[in-house]
């Protein structure tokens, strides 16, 4: 498992494992499975609903740790926090997330300076955002003089958010993908994406993880099946070219966001 240094000196697995939509009675299992695997990150958070499952399934391992503070909680991040960790059955996490700006709260300020005190007091060890843009990374540094130390975003093939991407690069902030492999079966049924897997031999979702990772991408593909999870970790050793890598750039679209967008969630 590759390891990317983050701007605050310690490292974080490159490949994660999201939880998203795992159900809490299925979330221990399936958080187990993934680590039996390879995974050496497990990313999940409050309004997913299944921390204690993921904790569950993490007992008694070395493992990268992510939650994520919900929206609701940006006024008190701290009891926010507690309550995660209660739940996961830890004291600490790795890192920890403001999920969204939400902008119309004009809370997401307040939310990073607690993150910054949380982080003092070794409630976790690294902190960063989730879905922020530009302005909103500008207004939470120019505040704190704190820089996040990534940035989660939606980023696939379909939406390669190639300015916000090199933002994160000037200011050494890692770009984490979610929903890194889209969503449905649409990207991967893509013809590029297909040709290039029939080339390699490999399946199109290991393709696309590759390409993250090529581009020092950190993607947290969701899978809960073992065998989604084992083809999900064999992208690992998987190396695209430069004409695959060329294809794939290509598929970028302007209105290839999925999700929500940050302005107005």
């Amino acid at each position: 498992m590759i390891n990317l240094t983050l701007n605050d000196g310690r490292t974080m697995p490159q490949l994660g494992m999201g939880t998203y939509q795992v159900p809490e009675t299925q979330a221990a299992m399936v958080v187990r499975q993934g680590l039996d695997t390879g995974f050496r990150l497990v990313d999940t958070a409050a309004i997913y609903g299944n921390e204690r499952g993921v904790g569950q399934g993490m007992q008694g391992t070395d493992v990268f740790l992510t939650t994520k503070l919900w929206n609701d909680r940006q006024g008190d991040p701290a009891a926010a926090l507690d309550e995660s960790l209660a739940l996961l059955g830890v004291d600490a996490v790795d890192l920890y997330l403001i999920h969204w700006p939400a902008p119309g709260q004009a809370q997401y300020v307040g939310a990073w300076k607690a993150l910054i005190d949380l982080r003092a007091a070794g409630k976790t060890r690294s902190i960063g955002v989730s879905n922020f843009l530009p302005d909103h990374l500008d207004a939470i540094i120019g505040a704190t003089g704190v820089t996040p130390v990534v940035n989660q975003i939606e980023l696939h093939p379909d939406f390669q958010q190639r300015e916000l991407r090199a933002y994160h690069a000037d200011h050494a902030i890692v770009t984490q993908s979610w929903s890194p492999i889209g969503q449905g079966k649409t990207l991967l049924d893509n013809g590029t994406i297909v040709g290039i897997a029939d080339k390699h031999a490999r399946s199109a979702a290991q393709v696309v993880i590759a390409w993250h990772l090529a581009h020092g991408l950190a993607p947290i593909p969701k899978a809960s099946s073992p065998d989604h999870l084992s083809d999900n970790v064999a992208a690992l050793d998987l190396t695209l070219d430069d004409e695959d890598m060329t294809a794939i750039d290509a598929l970028d679209r302007a209105d290839g966001r999925m999700g929500p967008d940050p302005r107005s969630m």
